[in-house]
């Protein structure tokens, strides 16, 4: 049987952690061994948009800590990731190349979106729990040292994820000097985050009933809700008495209670209070507490993408579904975006010896198919810029940022004048690889909007052949396609610029 051993490390706004694996088709994931160690690398850089020497000089010596554990291990392979401190310094990039030159180890920055991804997953690792849960209108409330996240299921489907930027540690620097001077420090903290609880609940659960809520936290679901429960279900009354015995209890006074260090204690009583609220705007009797961390959703990811897991949840339909609910916030046509994405995925599907893409370009292409009409929401006369910021400007779970500036990128060229390699680089950074990505999914794109440009979806199938360098689409349709052949032929010569192939039009013939 072949094992895998697999590091996860977690460099985190407090701490840095580290999870062994071991992954193997017969037994998954297997944790062997978890080690963290507490560094406020947030704190610096919430105060100061910097990482300082001292911090990184430690980051480095934990690191190198941790690589002689993994040696000993005799670890197979490894991912280290960078959080929301490495998010938000100016000099993140400098601070990675410092820990390579010292340490050996690769850091990978992760947005917002990923994180929270890959929290989710961690909790996908307890696979019939988790499958039980969103089958009902679920939220997962997931709170950091630098934000929130607050994501809804129903359906076993993901129907929106919202970041709001109260975490914790953050919470705690802002309102450090003013705890000293009330006896009450969490209605400070209820009054410093009522305002963007309050905007939340009326965008997103107005006549949503949430049925169960799933807390996650870094350590704090072995910390806050240490003992409360076996079956890491904890009832509102055991919740709100949990709360009170917090409140009630100085920073020094917890850390003794619970086994923690002052520092983290001072960051339970913001916890407890985003908890609360939550628990309050829910009005759920139960919560679930699965004590996973950011590693072993790292883990699983791992063990999936390389095929020590066959997930039962569809992961890429959670994006797909979020995609389509943002579509839908800003009235694009569901028809009209549906049978462009059809067509576009046939369209690519035909071409795989030619584009040399994979899977989850085809998915950034689905994903632009079916935002592409957001725009139109803000002006109808600028829809494919309109359209780019929106999408850059929202968060997509699961994608990068380089991810939504592909697709971002794809949106707008659909009716723009496509730029070359020295503007979209100037304009968004990027390199000759994801360029050549942009001009592939926008050449294709731009094919399979012309083909429902009518809005009617006068093609009721299509089929796509790709021989001699001549893409030949057979089309079934009993209507008049005059508009699409015609708008078909400007669309074809970019096609043919960036594929080197001729596309051909051929109607079936009727019976």
């Amino acid at each position: 049987m072949s094992i895998t051993t697999f590091a996860a490390i977690d460099v985190g706004s407090y701490e840095v952690g580290m999870k062994i694996f071991e992954l193997s088709k017969k037994y998954r994931l297997k944790e062997i061994d978890s080690v963290r160690y507490r560094l406020e690398l947030g704190k610096d850089v919430y105060e100061s948009r910097r990482f300082s020497t001292h911090m990184l000089d430690e980051l480095c010596v934990v690191l190198k800590n941790y690589k002689e554990i993994m040696e000993g291990y005799r670890v197979d392979a490894y991912r280290a990731y960078g959080t929301s401190p490495f998010r938000e310094a100016k000099n993140a990039h400098i601070a990675i190349e410092r820990v390579k030159q010292r340490t050996g180890l690769q850091i990978s920055i992760l947005s917002n979106s990923e994180q929270r991804f890959l929290g989710y997953k961690s909790i996908a690792a307890l696979e019939n729990d988790f499958q039980k849960m969103i089958r009902k209108s679920t939220a997962i409330v997931d709170v950091g040292g630098g934000s929130m996240q607050v994501s809804l299921f129903d359906k076993d489907a993901l129907v929106t994820t919202q970041n709001i930027k109260l975490g914790n540690l953050r919470i705690r620097e802002r309102l450090q000097t003013l705890e000293k001077e009330t006896i009450h420090y969490e209605k400070l903290v209820e009054e410093f985050i009522h305002n963007e609880l309050l905007t939340f609940q009326k965008l997103y659960l107005v006549n949503r009933e949430v049925k169960h809520v799933i807390f996650l936290g870094d350590f704090f679901t072995d910390t806050i809700f240490h003992g409360e429960s076996q079956e890491k279900t904890i009832s509102r009354e055991e919740f709100n008495r949990m709360y009170q015995r917090i409140i009630s209890r100085s920073p020094e006074e917890i850390a003794m209670h619970m086994g923690v260090p002052v520092e983290y204690a001072s960051l339970i009583v913001p916890t407890a209070v985003i908890y609360k609220n939550f628990v309050d705007i829910f009005q759920t009797e139960a919560m679930w507490v699965p004590g996973t961390l950011l590693g072993d959703g790292i883990a699983y990811d791992y063990g999936e993408t390389h095929g020590f897991i066959d997930s039962k949840h569809n992961f890429e339909n959670d994006i797909v579904v979020a995609a389509e609910n943002i579509a839908s916030r800003y009235s694009a046509s569901r028809r009209h975006t549906q049978a462009v994405a059809k067509i576009a995925l046939k369209i690519f599907d035909s071409m795989k010896k030619i584009h040399g893409l994979g899977v989850r370009e085809r998915l950034l292409l689905r994903i632009a198919a079916i935002l592409h009409e957001c725009g139109k929401y803000i002006s109808m006369c600028d829809v494919a810029d309109n359209s780019f910021h929106i999408i850059m400007s929202t968060e997509i779970i699961g994608l990068s940022h380089e991810e939504r500036q592909i697709i971002a990128s794809v949106v707008r060229y659909n009716t723009q004048e496509f730029g070359y390699f020295e503007e979209i680089g100037r304009e968004i950074g990027a390199d000759k690889e994801r360029y050549h990505v942009i001009a592939k999914l926008t050449a294709i794109h731009r094919v399979a909007n012309a083909l429902d440009r009518s809005h009617y979806q006068k093609i009721r199938d299509l089929r796509p052949l790709l021989k001699d360098n001549q893409l030949m689409l057979t089309l079934d349709s009993d209507r008049d396609i005059g508009l699409e052949k015609g708008l078909l032929k400007e669309k074809a010569a970019f096609f043919e610029e960036v594929f080197g192939v001729r596309i051909r039009l051929r109607r079936k013939k009727q019976i």
